[in-house]
């Protein structure tokens, strides 16, 4: 049958169909209370009823209501039993029966409105956020990141460099936040630190580490940074010869505008080494933390090493062995000490990293706009804690390189941590050679950071020791103006020779008790050429008062036919706040040694082994 135009009521009929699922499409495509700006109407109603109590409930009753109570005075809270929860459309009737009852002086319908709570924390969009279990997870196994997100701090206005093998700076997770006066290649001298493309993708090393630390939140890509609305920027250094050149001016890039610079290298970590900056990049450091900042110090943040498994010792790696890096180890998601860690007293706290086959690694940025979950190692560990770092700065942007470590020390805990060797300190703190302090604690940073006050100025004592071993007391000032009652770091400078270095073990105790391993057995190290004036350095002082006897304990671990050379040369720093130092000279293997120095005044002769001693200096 031939169709034809449909006929007038089929018209209406089909009109009035359109019409209803029209409707349909309008609360389906904008929901209530759309973009658009409908009132949602709810099923409660305000109702001011002066006659008290009694006469509301009566009145809830009459009208088909529920009275939920005061909300204050003479104003109730009605739920209507019949009136659907959400509407478009008010509740006419229901509302005139009240307005119209004489016991009733206003009454209104509630209409939901859109209150958004003025916190930074939202459930990010991110895909990889889920599995980002250090940041934040249930157990509360974490860095405690999402309460310091949920406190206001996020990075912004920090800016961090990453001196690696480049950084893809396109990458669509980081180039929001890729700042180029942080970046530069050092390598190939031009000021891009896009990475070489290999087939085996050899450098993304740096891209990598710059996603720990500010990949950009609620874009949809990848996962989360630790500090994301912070500046990203990478120094390409590694993807050539590195000499002490290349080294010094990537540690002094720019040091008015980065605040922090995380590395992630060092040394070979094959337990033999011993190695450490040369004389520019020293120099490096230095003014880095003089000048760097105005003045505040540049924060050089490190990790402490991946040579666990030959048995290394971070102690022998003068990048984290120096006062002025702050040296990260890593924990694994169970809190074990990953196979990888290696033991020494320089290091100053703990992030997470990779562990174990049934344990998660870090998800971050990877090269060509990818994502990776399998980040590893204490180069993990190190992003982490600088993107901490930058959170503690944005809340605090007036404070100090030194400032930082005190308050990571403060503020690190040993949480779920396990190891052997934790111990308490002469003030109280656990520490431990696996994992300094603690576990970065992002919350607490920040929170304290936001009302420290500086610390002083640092100050130096260089005291002349004779060579003989002898015991007595130090007496750090008392009396004076000057007193030194708290330890920062404490560093013995070690000039010896020995037949086999890797037997060497080195103690030392403070007065308050506290043992620090300055140097383990290392059983690849089969030099003879011992140590040259090589700063062996410990944190686990901290705070701890410095007057008393300090002993140092050489000990030969193996046989009693190995054999040094004499004379041998010890020096002691203690560097305090302020800071002190002590000096002496001349120990052999197999001795425990005591020493006393009354600052700032120089000490009276002492009975030594050899005419040989140290000139007198004085820093005030």
């Amino acid at each position: 049958m031939a169709s034809g135009p449909p006929s007038p009521s089929l018209g209406r009929r089909l009109g009035l169909l359109e019409l209803q699922i029209g409707a349909v499409l309008v609360l389906l495509g904008f929901g209530l209370g759309s973009s658009l700006g409908q009132n949602v109407y709810t099923n409660t109603w305000a109702v001011h009823i002066p006659e008290g109590l009694e006469e509301a409930d009566r009145i809830a009753s009459k009208h088909g209501f529920i009275n939920h109570g005061h909300v204050f005075g003479d104003y109730y809270h009605f739920r209507h039993r019949t009136v659907v929860k959400r509407s478009l459309s008010e509740h006419r009737g229901t509302q005139v029966r009240l307005e119209s009852d004489p016991k009733v002086s206003w009454a209104e319908q509630q209409v939901s409105r859109r209150r958004k709570k003025r916190d930074t924390v939202v459930e990010f969009i991110d895909p990889k956020y889920k599995d980002q279990w250090y940041l934040y997870n249930t157990n509360h196994r974490d860095l405690n990141a999402k309460v310091a997100w949920g406190l206001g701090y996020t990075g912004k206005g920090v800016v961090v460099s990453i001196l690696d093998d480049g950084i893809e700076k396109n990458h669509p997770d980081l180039m929001q936040n890729y700042d180029p006066d942080a970046s530069y290649d050092v390598n190939d001298g031009d000021p891009d630190p896009q990475p070489r493309y290999t087939q085996l993708n050899d450098n993304r090393h740096g891209t990598r580490c710059a996603g720990e630390v500010a990949a950009v939140a609620n874009n949809g890509i990848c996962g989360v940074g630790v500090a994301y609305n912070a500046k990203i920027g990478g120094v390409r250094m590694l993807d050539g010869e590195v000499t002490d050149m290349v080294e010094a001016q990537s540690l002094s890039l720019n040091p008015q505008h980065i605040d922090i610079y995380s590395a992630s290298w060092g040394p070979e970590d094959d337990g033999k080494t011993v190695d450490g900056p040369a004389k520019l990049a020293k120099e490096a450091f230095l003014r880095g933390v003089t000048e760097g900042r105005g003045g505040l110090g540049s924060i050089f943040v490190w990790a402490s090493g991946n040579g666990g498994r030959e048995k290394d010792s971070c102690n022998c790696d003068g990048y984290t062995n120096s006062i002025y890096t702050l040296s990260i180890s890593s924990t694994t998601q169970n809190g074990n000490v990953p196979w990888y860690s290696e033991a020494c007293s320089s290091t100053l706290a703990t992030t997470y990293s990779s562990g174990g086959l049934n344990e998660k690694q870090i998800v971050t940025t990877d090269l060509k706009s990818k994502c990776t979950d399998t980040h590893t190692g204490t180069s993990a560990s190190a992003p982490l804690a600088a993107g901490i770092i930058a959170l503690a700065l944005e809340a605090n942007k007036n404070l100090t390189w030194r400032d930082m470590q005190h308050l990571v020390v403060r503020t690190s805990r040993p949480a779920h941590l396990l190891t052997i060797d934790w111990k308490t300190n002469g003030v109280g703190r656990k520490v431990s050679h696996s994992y300094g302090y603690g576990l970065l604690d992002a919350s607490a940073i920040v929170s304290l950071a936001s009302t420290w006050t500086n610390v002083g100025p640092q100050r130096k004592y260089v005291i002349p020791m004779l060579n003989k071993p002898t015991p007595a007391t130090v007496d750090a000032c008392t009396g004076s103006d000057s007193c030194v009652t708290s330890l920062e770091h404490v560093q013995a400078r070690l000039t010896l020779t020995y037949n086999r270095r890797g037997n060497l073990a080195i103690h030392l105790i403070s007065p308050a008790g506290t043992r620090s391993t300055l140097l383990h057995p290392r059983p690849h190290d089969y030099s003879s050429e011992g140590f040259n004036d090589w700063a062996f350095m410990t944190t686990h002082s901290w705070d701890e008062n410095p007057n008393g006897v300090w002993t140092l304990v050489i000990e030969n671990v193996a046989t009693t036919s190995d054999y040094g050379k004499a004379p041998c040369t010890l020096r002691l720093f203690i560097f305090i706040q302020p800071s002190v130092l002590y000096e002496g000279k001349n120990v052999n293997h197999d001795l425990a040694w005591c020493f006393t120095a009354p600052a700032p005044h120089l000490p009276a002769p002492l009975r030594s082994l050899s005419p040989a001693t140290t000139a007198a200096r004085l820093w005030i």
